[in-house]
Formats: C-alpha cells, sequence, structure tokens
C-alpha cells in the first residue's frame, strides 16, 4: 500500500475518533486489527475488544479530539504525529480530574493489511495528562498497571 492510501485511512480514523463515531472507526479496522495504547497498559485485538475499547475510551475522554500534523512512511509501516486535546471525566482511573482539557503531543503507528488498518500504537505522556488533569500519576499508574510492591 502506498503511503498516501495509509495516510488518508489514519486520518479517516482520526476524524471518527473525534467525532466519538465508533461505527465509522470499525468500518477502517482490519479484523486482525491490534490497538495498543502502552501509557494505559492496554491491547485490543479483533472487532469486539476494539469496539469495546474504543467506546471505554470515549466514556473516559468524551470530547477527544486528534489532528495529524505529520506522517512518514516506509510503504509498510506509517508514523503519525499530532496533538490530542481530551478532557479526562469520570473515575475510571481511580482519581477525580479537575475537568480541564489536556492538551498533548501524540505520536501514532500504523500497520496495513488487506487495505485497512491492522495495527495501532498510541503513545502519549500519561504523566503530563494527569498533571493537566490536576491528579497524581502514582494514583492512575496504581489502577492501571497494580501495585508496584511485591
Amino acid at each position: 500500500m502506498d503511503g498516501h492510501r495509509m495516510y488518508e485511512l489514519a486520518q479517516a480514523l482520526a476524524i471518527a475518533k473525534s467525532r466519538q463515531d465508533v461505527p465509522a472507526a470499525m468500518k477502517l479496522l482490519h479484523p486482525d486489527m491490534r490497538l495498543e495504547t502502552p501509557a494505559f497498559g492496554t491491547t485490543a485485538r479483533g472487532p469486539a475488544e476494539n469496539e469495546k475499547a474504543l467506546t471505554r475510551f470515549f466514556a473516559s475522554f468524551p470530547d477527544y479530539d486528534v489532528v495529524l500534523d505529520g506522517h512518514a512512511s516506509d510503504g509498510h509501516t506509517l508514523a503519525c504525529w499530532g496533538t490530542v486535546r481530551m478532557t479526562m471525566t469520570g473515575e475510571r482511573f481511580g482519581v477525580v480530574p479537575n475537568g480541564r482539557r489536556a492538551e498533548l503531543p501524540v505520536f501514532i503507528r500504523f500497520t496495513f493489511e488487506d487495505g485497512l488498518i491492522a495495527g495501532e500504537r498510541f503513545f502519549f505522556d500519561l504523566s503530563e495528562l494527569c498533571a493537566q488533569t490536576g491528579v497524581s500519576t502514582d494514583t492512575v499508574r496504581r489502577r492501571i498497571f497494580g501495585s508496584e510492591e511485591s
């Protein structure tokens, strides 16, 4: 797949996610789709897990908006970078956020198969998200990854 088509798919996914349109996002994903978010320690595989992950994410960040500012491709993988804006809501992470909208740099690596997005690895700084939303990074990390005590 050429880099232009890869970017078209990534941009379409960014638009769908920025509208919190899970059905539109799902149409762009390969049946073997793998969505990884290292900051949250999550990996979703396949349609059911990806739909659940997106729905849960948008419940926590209902005004999620991502803008892709640039990209590069090697013909197999697409790397995009940009800015994500989102407000943390609820108590999913064991904290009560301040209600302010965070603005963070983001880096996303995509892979493709059969003309669809087969992999997305979504990178952002969890500590910066916590700082901007007025919550403890340590508390959020314990909630996500469990206790560090052995």
